[in-house]
């Protein structure tokens, strides 16, 4: 069985979203993120880093793995599915999936600071990490004009991608004309187990688009 600790952020959905495409067994905690639960001592043996989300395999003698995209790559090879068996299709699934760790998830996660959380609106700061995340979104478009799926097949490095791009709105940054990427976004959010997985912890909550109007107060207390 495998244990998750999560919350209701892009990076939480991801893992909630891959258990439930793989079908593997596993329960889920949530994190209380506005207690500060991810820096007790015990969060922080399992990840240094103090960040959710964290799987803990206790069919693998208990073992930990931290940071969302090695722990997609942890499930799929776990699982034999969701990463191609090709050499080369499964480095571009790999490429996809680095191309979110690193450029996606941290420019629209400053992009939400930014635009959301920080007291004092810096013009510069938003209007920077914006298009910085516009950009990355193009480069998913024209990619998704090309293929179906970021590495031709249904893969992790989709499933990476969709809780960020789907929460654009959350950052103020518009996909508009960007018509190969809303067909992405609503293809995936349509999969019964994407929406399943979008569930996941259900006291945490859901940052998405239908999200934006209600929820300021709320995940104001998550950017500690």
């Amino acid at each position: 069985m495998i244990e998750l600790l999560t919350a209701g952020t892009p990076n939480g959905r991801k893992v909630s979203i891959a258990l439930e495409e793989l079908a593997l067994p596993y329960t889920a905690r949530a994190i209380d993120l506005g207690a500060l639960e991810q820096k007790q001592p015990e969060f922080l043996a399992l990840n240094p880093n103090g960040r959710i989300p964290v799987i803990v395999d206790h069919d693998n003698d208990g073992f930990a793995v931290f940071e969302s995209g090695a722990i997609l790559h942890y499930l799929a090879e776990k699982a034999g599915r969701l990463l191609p068996v090709d050499v080369k299709q499964r480095s571009i699934a790999l490429q996809w999936l680095m191309f979110q760790m690193g450029g996606l998830g941290p420019m629209m996660g400053q992009a939400n600071v930014f635009y959301r959380y920080a007291e004092e609106k810096i013009p510069f700061a938003i209007e920077r990490y914006q298009k910085e995340s516009r950009r990355l979104l193009e480069v998913l478009d024209t990619r998704l004009a090309e293929q179906e799926f970021l590495a031709g097949e249904y893969s992790i490095a989709d499933i990476a991608a969709f809780p960020w791009a789907r929460s654009h709105a959350w950052g103020g940054i518009s996909i508009d004309g960007l018509e190969h990427l809303q067909r992405w976004i609503d293809q995936i959010e349509a999969r019964p187990a994407v929406q399943r997985g979008l569930r996941v912890p259900e006291e945490s909550p859901v940052v998405s688009q239908q999200d934006v109007d209600d929820k300021v107060g709320e995940i104001r207390k998550f950017v500690a």
